[in-house]
């Protein structure tokens, strides 16, 4: 007989910390993801917030494709597309204010061009030229980032600072589904909901990690359902629909900038393309489910509903596409002359002050270069 079972013994009770702090059902996305185009929904949206979801839709596709072709040229090192994804990308980079900041992984240069970023600049850590490739502060775009989620952290403690300042900045923190499977995601999000922090997680589920489906990954019933187990809603919405994942956004950043803390968004989407150029998908997925995914195409379904509007005509088409081409023949020009780069700049931008580890390697480079007469 333990002590517990002898007659008269003391039974605790959980303490109050035991019971639950908050009433899930509100966290919980909904069972469906939620759309707007082609509902009567629709009916209610901004002409202009449609047409220049359209104009950049249109220009990202075509920056996506001018993008891959520099790669298979060789002036990049390697491109990750985002095509078949544009929806998430263009409403990610309009959705915040000029105050805000845009925490993006590496597939996600559309997205920080549409919030403004020279797309030369954009490139440049794909092209193999600079770390970054362009100063953070200009834009509020921070460093492309290339292991997988650790933007996230860097995110939840910019937005957790500017809280603690009285700063009225939002963080927009821009993730793969398999960035959800890195310790740094649930780290991010554990941080975010204790401290409420104005951040908002957009998790652009395209289907694979690579060539890993999002079943090998998790048996959650979605990605929005981790939501509840940090304290934060989760919302499901269609990742092709531009008009739904800009107003899904939109609503999560005023919250956050309310004071309501962090949300977590599940746009559910597709990679058309291959993971990089060094990646053959064939061997993962099947041509059949790439051509079904192309019949949801982003472009396509705001080009019906603008034309249902009567918005978008052939000539407004015509116009969009012709901007499209101006811009990526821009893009192939600059890309196709040749940076004239200085071996020590690697050195630069490292730490606000450099090193003596620092300046000694420096001197080192300088001293071989010299030798070389390269300098």
């Amino acid at each position: 007989m333990t002590v517990l079972e002898q007659p008269g013994a003391y039974h605790p009770t959980p303490p109050p910390a035991w019971r639950p702090r908050t009433d899930a059902a509100p966290l919980l996305p909904d069972p469906e993801p939620y759309r707007l185009l082609g509902t009567s929904a629709a009916a209610d949206l901004a002409p202009d917030l449609l047409t220049r979801l359209h104009r950049e839709l249109v220009h990202g596709r075509r920056y996506n494709v001018q993008a891959t072709a520099l790669t298979r040229q060789g002036r990049l090192a390697v491109y990750p597309s985002s095509t078949g994804q544009e929806a998430c990308q263009v409403a990610a980079g309009l959705v915040l204010e000029e105050r805000d900041w845009l925490f993006p992984s590496y597939r996600d240069t559309l997205a920080a061009v549409v919030r403004g970023l020279d797309p030369v600049q954009a490139l440049t850590l794909l092209r193999g030229d600079w770390h970054s490739g362009y100063d953070p502060r200009e834009h509020r775009v921070a460093p492309l980032s290339t292991p997988l989620a650790t933007q996230l952290p860097h995110a939840v403690g910019l937005a957790h600072a500017a809280h603690l300042k009285g700063d009225d900045v939002v963080a927009l923190a821009l993730v793969g589904d398999g960035g959800t499977s890195e310790g740094d995601f649930h780290e991010a999000l554990n941080f975010a909901a204790v401290w409420q922090a104005p951040v908002v997680f957009l998790v652009q589920n395209n289907g694979f990690a690579i060539s890993v489906p999002l079943a090998k990954q998790t048996a959650a019933p979605s990605l929005a359902h981790k939501a509840v187990g940090y304290g934060m809603p989760g919302r499901l919405v269609d990742g092709n629909d531009a008009a739904a994942v800009h107003q899904v956004l939109g609503e999560a950043v005023r919250r956050a900038r309310g004071g309501g803390g962090p949300t977590l968004v599940e746009a559910v989407t597709y990679r058309i393309d291959a993971h990089t150029n060094a990646d053959d998908a064939t061997r993962y997925r099947s041509d059949a489910e790439v051509e079904a995914w192309r019949e949801h195409d982003p472009i396509a379904l705001l080009e019906a509903a603008l034309r249902d509007r009567g918005l978008l005509d052939d000539d407004g088409l015509r116009a969009v596409r012709d901007s499209a081409e101006r811009l990526a023949a821009d893009l192939r020009n600059r890309m196709h002359q040749d940076p004239v780069l200085d071996p020590l700049e690697l050195f630069e931008h490292v730490y606000a002050e450099k090193t003596s580890q620092l300046r000694e390697q420096a001197a080192q480079l300088r001293a071989e270069l010299d030798a070389e007469g390269e300098r």
